[in-house]
C-alpha cells in the first residue's frame, strides 16, 4: 500500500510529464509554422487550388492537383490531329473551379479541333431538329 506522500509525488510526476509533452508539442507547432513561412515560392506557371470551388464527386480518391495544392501546366497530344499542346494552369483553374468540370477529366483536344467538333455537333443537332419539325408538319393519312 502506498502512502499519501508517495501518491502525491506520483501525481506531481504525471502532471510534470504532461506539461513537458504539451510544451514540446507547442514548440514543434511553432517550428512547423516557421517552416511554412519559409516554403519556397511556387513556380510562375502554377496556380493555387481552391478546393471549395471544385465540383462535388463521389470518388474515394483525390485528384493529383488537389494533393499537390496547385495547378501545373500539362502537355497532351490532341486525339484528333495529334498536335502536342499545353493545357495551362489558368485553363485548368477555369475548367475545374469556374466551369465546374469533372475533376478527373483532362484536355484531350486542341482548341481548333474542339471548335471544329462543336460546329459538327451543332450542325448535326440543327439537321436533326429540322427533320423532326418536317415530320411533325406532314399530315398522316
Amino acid at each position: 500500500m502506498k502512502s499519501n506522500k508517495q501518491k502525491r509525488s506520483e501525481i506531481r510526476a504525471r502532471k510534470e510529464a504532461k506539461r513537458e509533452k504539451a510544451e514540446s508539442l507547442a514548440a514543434q507547432a511553432a517550428r512547423e509554422a516557421r517552416q511554412a513561412q519559409l516554403r519556397p515560392a511556387r513556380p510562375r506557371d502554377e496556380l493555387p487550388v481552391d478546393a471549395a470551388k471544385l465540383s462535388k464527386n463521389n470518388s474515394y480518391s483525390i485528384p493529383v492537383f488537389v494533393e499537390r495544392g496547385t495547378y501545373a501546366s500539362i502537355e497532351f497530344a490532341c486525339k484528333a490531329c495529334g498536335k502536342v499542346e499545353t493545357w495551362t494552369a489558368g485553363q485548368q483553374k477555369w475548367w475545374y473551379e469556374i466551369a465546374k468540370g469533372d475533376v478527373f477529366t483532362t484536355a484531350i483536344m486542341c482548341r481548333p479541333c474542339r471548335r471544329r467538333e462543336r460546329a459538327r455537333r451543332d450542325e448535326a443537332r440543327r439537321t436533326h431538329l429540322e427533320g423532326v419539325a418536317r415530320k411533325a408538319r406532314v399530315p398522316k393519312g
